[in-house]
C-alpha cells in the first residue's frame, strides 16, 4: 500500500470514529498538501472557514501562513499543512486536553505515513504536543531533536495577526526554517 493510499485510509477511519471529540458537530479536516514534502506544518485545530472548506489554514491566519512560505521562496502544494485536533472546536475555542488526547494517535499515524525530515509546529498547543516543556515565547524559531523528529517551534499565524508577534520576528523564524532544511538537505537530498 503506497502513501496515499495509507493515508487515505487513515482519513476514513478518523471519519467513521464516532467516538471522537467534536464528532457530528465539524467538518473533518484532515489535512493537504505534498505526502512527499520535507516540512510538515502543524496546528492545533480548525478555524470557521477551515471547517467550512475543509481545508487546514485557509482563513486570516492561513493567508499569514501561504505568505510566509511563499517569503521564503517555497510553495503551498511543496508542504503539508495539518491539525493536531481534526475537527472545529466550537466559537474557536482553544482544544481541550482530552480533544488533543483523542487525536493523537491519529496525528502521529498521519506523521509516520507522511515521514517529513522537519515538523514546524504553529503555537504552544503543537509545539507542546512534541515538546512538553517548550515555551513558545522561548523556543520558537529553534531546532529541536525528539526521539523521532525534528521539531522546529513557531509562533501559531494568528499571535502575529493579532499584534502579539512582531512581523519580523515571524520572517525571521521562517528564514531560520529554510536554512535548517536545507542544511538537513547536505544530509537526506533536495527538497
Amino acid at each position: 500500500m503506497n502513501k496515499l493510499d495509507k493515508l487515505n485510509n487513515l482519513k476514513d477511519e478518523i471519519s467513521n470514529d464516532r467516538n471522537l471529540p467534536l464528532y457530528g458537530t465539524a467538518n473533518l479536516v484532515f489535512g493537504e498538501g505534498d505526502i512527499d514534502c520535507a516540512v510538515l506544518f502543524i496546528g492545533e485545530a480548525p478555524g470557521a472557514e477551515e471547517d467550512r472548506l475543509v481545508r487546514p489554514f485557509v482563513g486570516r491566519s492561513g493567508k499569514l501562513l501561504d505568505k510566509m512560505i511563499e517569503s521564503i521562496g517555497w510553495k503551498r502544494e511543496q508542504v503539508y499543512i495539518s491539525n493536531i485536533v481534526k475537527r472545529r472546536p466550537p466559537d474557536n475555542r482553544d482544544p481541550l486536553p482530552s480533544e488533543i488526547e483523542a487525536y493523537k494517535p491519529y496525528l502521529a499515524r498521519q506523521i509516520e505515513i507522511i515521514n517529513p525530515r522537519v515538523i514546524a509546529t504553529l503555537g504552544r498547543f503543537s509545539t507542546n504536543y512534541f515538546l512538553p516543556m517548550a515555551k513558545i515565547t522561548r523556543d520558537q524559531g529553534k531546532l529541536f531533536k525528539s526521539a523521532n523528529w525534528r521539531i522546529f517551534p513557531l509562533f501559531h499565524p494568528a499571535a502575529v495577526l493579532r499584534g502579539t508577534v512582531p512581523v519580523n520576528e515571524y520572517e525571521a523564524s521562517f528564514k531560520r526554517l529554510k536554512m535548517t532544511v536545507e542544511n538537513e538537505e547536505k544530509l537526506f537530498g533536495p527538497f
